[in-house]
């Protein structure tokens, strides 16, 4: 199973960017998806994850009301829109899928099955 992220790039601040990644490759029974990021010099963290129906979404609290996370279960495909966006969210952004487990999110890497190779995303100011 591979993922493969898109849509980073060199955006000012308050401008938006819509990151996607797609799963594909095997037989893959996509349950929770999720979106991290590491800036220069920090560890890296989960922004973003949702459940299988899409009915649970989790955001840290740094991109709450900047950003949504959203998925198409029929593309298995994730979605990252990021608006207002701070010189402060410059970072390669992650996309990670775990196998269902039951429809809930998580915020851990460990819970992770499959990564993205990481899009990077500079805002300027």
């Amino acid at each position: 199973v591979q993922l493969q992220a898109s849509g980073g790039g060199l955006v000012q601040a308050g401008g938006s960017l819509r990151l996607s990644c797609a799963a594909s490759g095997g037989t893959f029974s996509s349950g929770a998806m999720g979106w991290f990021r590491q800036a220069p010099g920090k560890e890296r963290e989960c922004i973003a994850a949702i459940s299988w129906s899409g009915g649970s979404t989790y955001y840290t609290d740094f991109v709450k009301g900047r950003f949504t996370i959203s998925r198409d279960n029929a593309k298995n495909t994730v979605y990252l829109q990021m608006n207002s966006l701070k010189p402060e969210d410059t970072a390669i952004y992650y996309c990670a899928a775990r196998t269902y487990s039951g429809d809930t999110y998580y915020t851990r890497e460990a819970r992770y099955d499959y990564w993205g190779q990481g899009t990077l995303v500079t805002v300027s100011s």
